[in-house]
């Protein structure tokens, strides 16, 4: 990935808002089967010691993980650890089963876990993620991603301190490393569609950066195609090709993903409606809710109660 779009990737990756949630951290012995709930959500293993066997029953395959290793679920997936590569009954697999106990890496044939839950603050976030798979593994091995293993080691000394109580650490480092299994999947893989394959798209990389570096101007698709060097007709149709979407489409997620931004840089919602755009506020909060999820005004209440919980 040239300079340019290495730069855009980042730029995506700064839009995703994770809330994460650690479900519990310890150690399994002898049989056991870690599942999550009957309420299936997003969510991340970390193998801290010993080793196991993700199991995946919608598509019969059993994965390898070991010491290092670690597994992100973008979307809800059924699924369970077990330490056994032998798949278990298929109405088992949402059944927990074993005593999970406080971490011992003396104690033999033990694997020690931490588990957890996290889900996207705004819509923006779940639609940047979209064409990515299902899960993400982070192999403690993977020469291109060092600094990911330093961040794990983090995370294993803090398991190993925390008591009965996990150390609060461990959900920061856990998002840390999150965001360098995304980073490395979106600057190294090929992306099918949605805004990270526009950004890898050399052929739009040049409008990508226009458009952020001035949302606030009119981009009507004849301008768009005049940048990517296309006829209208040909530019609207390779664009949405790549991107999974149209041209307008993309330019309203591009503005909405900066107009959070500014929002929780403390700007009004007249102001930020006039810098990615939007003479209209009315036409501004409707765009708004419609990819974030929720009213600009809700969003920036929602940043201030969660930013006075934090510091209390």
């Amino acid at each position: 990935m040239n300079p340019v779009t290495d730069q855009l990737a980042h730029w995506l990756l700064a839009s995703l808002e994770l809330d994460t949630t650690l479900f519990h951290v310890g150690q399994y012995c002898g049989t056991w089967r870690a599942a999550p709930s009957d309420v299936m959500r997003s969510g991340f293993h970390l193998v801290l010691n010993g080793q196991c066997w993700l199991h995946l029953p919608d598509t019969a395959e059993a994965l390898p993980l070991q010491k290092g290793d670690a597994v992100f679920f973008i979307r809800e997936t059924t699924h369970y650890l077990s330490p056994s590569a032998s798949p278990d009954d298929p109405a088992l697999c949402r059944v927990k089963s074993g005593e999970m106990l406080p971490i011992d890496e003396s104690v033999p044939d033990s694997v020690a876990l931490a588990c957890g839950f996290f889900h996207f603050k705004s819509g923006l976030s779940a639609m940047l993620l979209s064409s990515f798979p299902d899960y993400l593994i982070i192999r403690g091995d993977q020469t291109e991603l060092l600094a990911a293993k330093t961040v794990f080691d983090l995370i294993l000394t803090e398991a190993r301190q925390s008591g009965e109580t996990a150390s609060p650490l461990i959900i920061r480092l856990t998002d840390v490393l999150f965001f360098y299994a995304i980073r490395q999947l979106a600057t190294t893989q090929e992306i099918s569609a949605g805004l990270w394959a526009v950004v890898q798209s050399p052929e739009f990389a040049k409008l990508v950066e226009a458009v952020i570096n001035e949302p606030e101007k009119d981009w009507p698709v004849e301008k768009m195609a005049d940048y990517s060097h296309m006829s209208r007709a040909t530019f609207f149709k390779r664009f949405s090709q790549v991107a999974g979407q149209t041209p307008n489409i993309f330019l309203v997620m591009v503005r909405m993903k900066m107009a959070a931004q500014l929002l929780r840089q403390g700007r009004s919602i007249s102001q930020v409606a006039e810098k990615v755009g939007y003479q209209s506020e009315s036409a501004f909060s409707k765009a708004f809710k419609k990819v974030i999820g929720q009213q600009p005004g809700a969003y920036q209440k929602n940043l201030h109660y969660f930013n006075k919980v934090k510091t209390n």
